[in-house]
């Protein structure tokens, strides 16, 4: 379990604005719930408005991509820049602050951990039924 502390979201959201920084967008959506945090965070150092639901020209982030599923689903909706803070396979369509293993399970500054270790629990268990 890796847990994640504010001090590395500030840094992905230093790596993020240095990246995007020079480019225009139409705002920063954040995928709930996640994707909020960095969605509010970015748009202060981008100066860009923070936006409620995405639009075309925006830049959307998540916490993490895993399955592609939620950011997928978004981006048949919309044309956008997607970026996460942690991608757990190599980014094709998306970018990523970080990449890591798919085997990895994250708890984010603003999640509860004890919650978080009962998740895995509960994940893990469910993975090897299906094994």
């Amino acid at each position: 379990m890796l847990q994640l502390s504010w001090i590395q979201f500030d840094l992905a959201v230093e790596t993020i604005t240095e990246r995007y920084g020079s480019r225009s967008f139409a705002g920063v959506y954040g995928v709930p719930r996640g994707g909020v945090c960095l969605a509010v965070a970015l748009s202060h150092a981008l100066s860009l408005p923070w936006l409620p639901e995405p639009k075309d020209g925006c830049l959307v982030v998540d916490d993490v991509y895993e399955t592609g599923q939620t950011l997928r689903a978004i981006r048949e909706q919309v044309d956008a820049t997607f970026v996460v803070w942690m991608s757990k396979c190599s980014p094709e369509w998306w970018d990523a602050a970080t990449t890591i293993s798919a085997d990895e399970w994250l708890v984010f500054p603003w999640e509860n951990v004890d919650l978080a270790v009962e998740d895995e629990g509960r994940y893990r268990a469910s993975r090897s039924m299906h094994a």
